[in-house]
Order: C-alpha cells, then structure tokens, then sequence
C-alpha cells in the first residue's frame, strides 16, 4: 500500500542529501551548457510568484540539460547598485549597504526554496569590490579606446530620484523607476559612444536565436537611415544650418526650416521683435521630456523672424522652432516638406506657410490638398530639372547629386544616441577618473583599481545636479596620476546597468583578481547558451550586454561579440488585471505556498497557469489540483513499484508515445503543456494498471525520469523507490523514444450503409480487403442490406456496403 505525499519530510530530505553530494559535478569531460537567469537587484518586498515562474523555467532547462549529459552552468547573483536599491535605503531610513545585505539574504533565502541547481560557488555581487573593479576597469579601457567621455548638454533629469537618465530609462515621459514626469537639465556628464558600435549592433542581430519582436525592438531602437546631409545658408549672414534628411528628392519642396529649442543657434536666430518670444518658447520646451514632445499632436512653434536659403532653387525659408524636434537626433535642425510629411503639413497649415507638391501619382498635381501625400511613389513635379524623375529612383541619386553640387553630402544616420552614463548618486561604482588643471581627464591607474565607494553617513541625493560624493572632501581632493599636482577625483557614479551589462562574463571566474576572465575558461565556458528573463530589458541591459560584449572582443579579453546565444522571454504574472506590484496591494508571496503544497507543487503550478512567454493571470486556488496530481502520480508508483509487471505492447506503445510528447512540448517551450501531459499520460496509467493489473518497471522510470526536471524532490524519491541508490540525475538520461514502437497496430473504423455509419470494427493496420470487409459484415449483423451491389474500402479511411 502507497504511503502519503508528504511534501515536507520529502523536500526537507532532498534538500539535504543535494547539498550534502551536489549533482551538477563538473568532472572536465562533459560538454558545457550555459543557462542563465537575468539576476535580480534586492528589492526590499523579496520575491513574488511572477519571479518565481522565470527561475522555474530556468531550473527545468538546466536539469533537462543535466539528463542529457552536460555539466550545467547555472549561476545566480545580485544586480545591488544603482536607484531601486537606493530609493529603497532612502524610503526604509538605513544606509544602503546594510538594506542591500539584508535584502540580499532574503531574497537568497526565497530563491533557495525552489530548489534550483544554482552554483552558489560561483554568486557575484555588483557591490563587491572585487567585481565592481572589473566595472571601472572597463570603464578605463572605454575611455583609453576613445568611447568614454565628456559632454554638457542637456540630459533627462528626474526631479524626484534626483538624478540624469539615459534615453531608455525614461517611459511615456516618466521615470522608469519612480513614475515622476521628467525634465530637463544642463549638465557635464559622461558618455560611452555605443553609436560606434551601431551597425554591428544591428547587422549581428541576424545570427542571434532571438525572439523576432525583441531583435526588432532593438532594431528601432538603433533606427538607422540613408539619406544626405544638406547646408542651408542663413540669408544676410556667412552662417549655415545642416540638416540631415532621408527624403533628399524633396528638396525643392522644402518650404520652411524648424530646429529643436536647444539648437546651438536658436537664440541667434531671434530677431529683435522676436527675442522674447523665442526665449520664452526655449524655456517652456525644457521643462518637457522628448518622449512628451514627440507625442503630442497639436504642434507648437514660434518663427525665429530669420531666414536660410534652398541651396537647390535659392528660395527664402523661414526659420522656425518647434519642440517636435529633438536635439539629439540627426543635426538638431530638419526641413520641412509639408506637401509630403503629416507633421510638417500640420504645421504648416497651422501657421499658414506655403505647401508646394513635388511628388505627384502619375505626374498630376493635386488641387486643394487636405492631407500631405506620403506615397514613396510618383513623379517628381516642380522640381526644376529633376521634373519627370521617378522619385523612387531620385531618392537613391540625389544624394551623390547633392554632393557633387557642393552644398551636401550623403549621410548614414542612426536614432541610437551616445548612452549617457553619470548618475548623481551615492549608490554605484565611482566612475574612476581624476580632473587635474593641466592634464585634464586621467583615469585612476588600472593597478589602483578598485576605486572604492567611500563611507559615508549621509548619502541621499542634492539634487543641485551633483553627487553626495561632491561634499566628501577628503576623497575628492587627490593629486593627479599623471604629474603629481593637486586634482579632484570624478563625483558621479555609473548607471546601475554598469555591472549587469558585464556579470555573465564574471560568473565562471569570480574568484580571479588578477584578470576579469582567464582565457582559458571564457574558451571553455562561455558565451551563454540560453538567457531567461523580461523582455522589458529588450534595449537596455540586453543592448548594453550587447555593446560591452563586442568591446571586450575587440579588446582581445573575449573570442566571441555575442553574449546570449539564445533568448527567452516569459511573461509576467499579475493579480486582478494588473502587474504584481507591492503598491497596488497584489503582490503573492511564494513562502506561504512552500509552506502549505511543497515546493515541487508550486514550481510545476508556476508552469501550468498558460505559455510560459505570455502574461499570466495568478489564481491561488489553481495550485491545489497541482498538489492532487503528484499525490496521485506519488501513489501510482509507489504502488507499482514492487510489482515486477512484465511489459505488454500496449505499455510500450504508451510509453514511446509519451517521451514523444513530453520531449517535443519541452523543446518547444511549451511548458504548461508539459504538466497538463503528465496528468493526461498519468491518467492514462492508471487506466491501463486497472485493465492490466500493474505497470512494468521501464515505464515507471520513464515517467519519472521525464518528470524529475519540473518536480525534483518526488521525483528523487521515487527513483529511489523503485531501487535506485544514486541521484536520478547522475544515474540515468533523458528518455528516447523510438517512432516504428508508437505507431497503432489496431485501428477502429466506422461500417457505412449506403453511406451512413451503422456500426465499428477494429483492424489490424495491415488488414486484407477480403479480411476487412468480413469483419464489417459480421459487425453489421441485421443491418447488412440483403443486396449488395457494391463494397468500398479504403484502408484506414473508409468502409461502405452499398445494397438495394
């Protein structure tokens, strides 16, 4: 007689016997396979069941991995620096440093109780010294090769977090982090070039086993365009404006210039009549954030009262500014072609400019022209001498044509901007430079490294535009590396993606002080096989992982430019309709579910709630018919297991059919029906233990083996029960199954009558004509028509008596 479930003495048992012989032994002659959780930053409500089901799904790939045969590395550390563990600090009144460490060990505390394979030898901590010196360390190398530097200008500043941020971290014109409307503000920061890495970053997105709308999200976000840059001279002055346009075919068309607000030359252009206004217009356009700007459709503008000349036809064309451009994207300045731009005509007829068609389908000016005409088609018109041109064609020409008449040229153009990398904040990685007066910018000696955060009672945000650091004097007064004289170390710190654009890398030689990675084991051990995690970090820490992989490549640390072979988002979680989040009260904590169903009860409930990439909506209740499924699947081979049932064809055929299955969901990634399988399969077992008296021993370990990977722990004992001294995952492989063994020796088909089904017959697939249609005869009995005229049968399809 089978012996109850008991989930807690079951785990509690394996628990320890997993960290007394641990079962991912690298013993140098099994392959690598890399698999890889995106890892958290220590937020201070610990962990929910959304991030729960990401660490699932790893587990169950690194243990399926296990079974065939790899030694599996499956780290886990901790993303610590940067704004959430900050604002954190702040909200709770302790020093950052001692809620991360309490976080931290909470955190570990609820990722262990799911009983995951991870090589906590291998645990890496952003905050540490010994890794965030490898941070700096790439940092010096970036500004040596020329892609670290610095620039004033005007940068996304959130009013309440009290610090910059990067283009990617600013959401609907918000804070990603704190929901604050953004601003702007002036001020020297530091920025890494990733634009010199623009095309590869596109162009490699080909080779990347990605999920196609992640890569296309990114390939937006690096946005790049052919076109022609073209200068405008301003009338009555020696000056010129650039603009870069992909629609060089347009020219003649261009009737009107606009520049972004904070355009070197926009207070230059204001006239005496129009200074205050073009002023006023300038600091109203600061105070709003560029995703804001974009957005709005009701465009504003305020003319400078100057004018440029159209290189092309000589024409005078006002100078406007309008805040739907921005300054950071192409020259800051852009010409309008209103007959063929949505935007531009908005504008135009807003403040009654002319709008001149250049492109016109077959050839024919359009009258009265209520909307711009936006067909890359047609023939050009008013055009000068390109009139007649096919404007697809002229589009590719013009700007050579441009360029040989000497007022352009042609111009490769990106939306990707240099990613701004000063933060005005304590919590992060001192950027390791030192300003002195005579040498400029020198960075700390690479055998000074690391550059440690110093202590500090006092650590919240200024809000003045520099760092807490700034008021340290003591650290901040330095002499200079290079001549010895007095100098001030850099005060920002870097953007909490320093580190996590890196660790991977870390994870297999997080004990080496003396390089980032030995050569030896980047070669044997990277780059990641197969990363898990949102895809809301599609083009920040996945971008940022992208570029710092390609430099270190280049730099000769690593041989590969990727960092993620392959990707894998899963959804979120969410409670009532909306996104788990403490604020709005929704939050499930997994630690009472441990406590109540197990842990293997909560890991395969985590799958089974819908498609592992798609959002999910959480129903507590759902678990406990997870938890009746393993008591079940429990009591089936407990009660089996002494049995020495001898197998039959049909327990073969069974068992064939179900590696098939499960193997093909589990390759997909179709996890949720992987579980609803196994109840199928386990239903199908207990059908056949009633009709036959008992399972054979091979079958028993078969579906124990398939379900080791999502329940561990009753797949341990289990194992154990059916005779096994050894774990499951060091005594035996996934499963295989062999087609010809699935296939269906007997079919059951209908007997027609005239075309109506009257009866059923069982076949062996190779049945005969004559065979078959004796069968169907004697089911039909009395229905069979006194006379036939005619007998149909298609094997495997169709019996039909045909009579009078």
């Amino acid at each position: 007689m089978a012996t109850t479930y008991n989930h807690k003495a079951v785990e509690k048992k394996w628990r320890g016997n997993w960290e007394a012989h641990p079962i991912n032994v690298n013993d140098g002659k099994k392959p690598k396979y890399y698999c890889l959780d995106m890892f958290p930053y220590p937020s201070g409500s610990g962990l929910h069941v959304g991030h729960w089901r990401g660490y699932v799904i790893s587990d169950v790939w690194s243990r399926y991995k296990m079974l065939h045969g790899y030694y599996v590395i499956h780290p886990m550390g901790w993303d610590a620096f940067g704004l959430p563990a900050e604002n954190y600090a702040i909200k709770m009144g302790v020093h950052p440093k001692k809620s991360t460490a309490q976080n931290v060990a909470n955190i570990k505390r609820q990722i262990q109780e799911i009983a995951a394979v991870y090589d906590w030898d291998m645990e890496v901590n952003t905050t540490d010294p010994n890794f965030y010196k490898w941070t700096q360390w790439i940092f010096v190398k970036m500004f040596k090769a020329g892609l670290a530097y610095e620039k004033e200008m005007p940068i996304n500043w959130c009013p309440s977090c009290k610090t910059g941020l990067s283009n990617e971290e600013v959401v609907n014109g918000c804070c990603e982090r704190c929901g604050t409307e953004v601003t702007k503000k002036n001020l020297k920061q530091w920025m890494l070039k990733i634009t010199a890495y623009a095309d590869r970053l596109l162009e490699d997105l080909d080779k990347l086993d990605w999920p196609e709308k992640v890569k296309k999200m990114q390939s937006d976000w690096i946005g790049r365009s052919y076109g022609a840059e073209v200068d405008f001279k301003v009338d009555g002055t020696d000056k010129s404006i650039t603009v870069y346009t992909t629609r060089p075919d347009t020219l003649h068309g261009a009737t009107f210039m606009v520049l972004a607000p904070e355009h070197a030359m926009a207070r230059e252009l204001a006239t005496e009549e129009t200074k205050q206004a073009v002023e006023d217009y300038i600091y109203r356009a600061s105070t709003r954030s560029n995703i804001d700007r974009m957005a709005d459709k009701e465009k504003t503008g305020v003319f400078t009262g100057s004018y440029a000349i159209n290189p092309l036809n000589g024409k005078k064309v006002p100078i406007w500014l309008s805040d739907y451009v921005l300054a950071d994207y192409g020259t800051g300045a852009i010409m309008c072609v209103p007959a063929h731009d949505d935007r531009d005509f908005e504008f135009a007829k807003k403040f009654d400019i002319p709008i001149i068609q250049v492109i016109a389908k077959d050839g024919k000016e359009i009258e009265n022209m209520t909307e711009a005409y936006t067909d890359a088609v047609g023939t050009m018109i008013n055009s000068g001498d390109w009139n007649g041109m096919e404007s697809s064609v002229l589009k590719k020409e013009a700007p050579e044509m441009i360029e040989k008449m000497g007022f352009g040229r042609k111009k490769k153009n990106y939306k990707l901007r240099d990613w701004v990398f000063s933060r005005q904040r304590y919590w992060g990685e001192p950027i390791p430079i030192v300003h002195c007066p005579d040498c400029g910018c020198v960075p700390v000696p690479e055998d000074q490294l690391p550059l440690l955060l110093p202590e500090v009672e006092k650590y919240e945000p200024t809000g003045t535009g520099e760092s807490p650091l700034a008021g340290i004097e003591e650290w901040v007064n330095t002499t200079c590396p290079c001549c010895g004289k007095p100098a001030k170390r850099e005060t920002n710190t870097m953007p909490q993606w320093a580190g996590s654009s890196w660790y991977f890398l870390r994870y297999v030689d997080n004990k080496n002080d003396k390089e980032l990675v030995s050569k030896e084991k980047a070669d044997k051990y990277l780059p990641v096989d197969m990363y898990i995690g949102g895809v809301e970090h599609a083009v920040l820490h996945l971008l940022y992982s992208r570029f710092y992989t390609k430099f270190l490549h280049d730099i000769g640390v690593v041989d590969f430019d990727e960092p993620f072979k392959k990707l894998f988002n899963q959804g979120m979680i969410g409670k009532n309709g909306a996104k788990m989040s403490k604020s709005k009260g929704n939050v499930v904590s997994p630690d009472d579910l441990v406590r109540d169903y197990g842990c293997d009860s909560l890991r395969m409930y985590e799958l089974f709630v819908g498609p592992p990439e798609l959002d999910a909506e959480w129903d507590d209740r759902g678990i406990d018919g997870v938890h009746r499924f393993l008591s079940r699947f429990w009591t089936l081979v407990e009660d089996n297991a002494d049995k020495n049932f001898n197998e039959t064809d049909e327990m073969v055929k069974l068992r064939h059919k179900m590696v098939y299955d499960i193997t093909n969901r589990l390759e997909n990634f179709s996890l949720n029906t992987v579980v609803s399988g196994f109840m199928e399969y386990t239903n199908k077992l207990v059908d056949l233990t009633k009709k036959q008296g008992g399972i054979d021993k091979e079958t028993m370990e078969t579906i124990v083996t398939l379900l080791s990977p999502f329940a561990p722990h009753v797949a341990e004992e289990l194992w154990e029960v059916l005779g096994h001294n050894q774990s499951i995952f060091e005594s035996t492989q996934w499963p295989s199954f062999d087609e010809e063994k699935m296939k269906d020796n007997e079919i059951e088909m209908a007997v027609q009558v005239n075309g109506k089904v009257k009866a059923k017959v069982t076949l062996s697939v190779d049945e005969t004509k004559e065979s078959a249609l004796a069968k169907a005869k004697e089911a039909l009995g009395d229905k069979l028509p006194a006379n036939v005229v005619k007998e149909i049968y298609v094997p495997g399809k169709i019996i039909n008596i045909v009579g009078k």
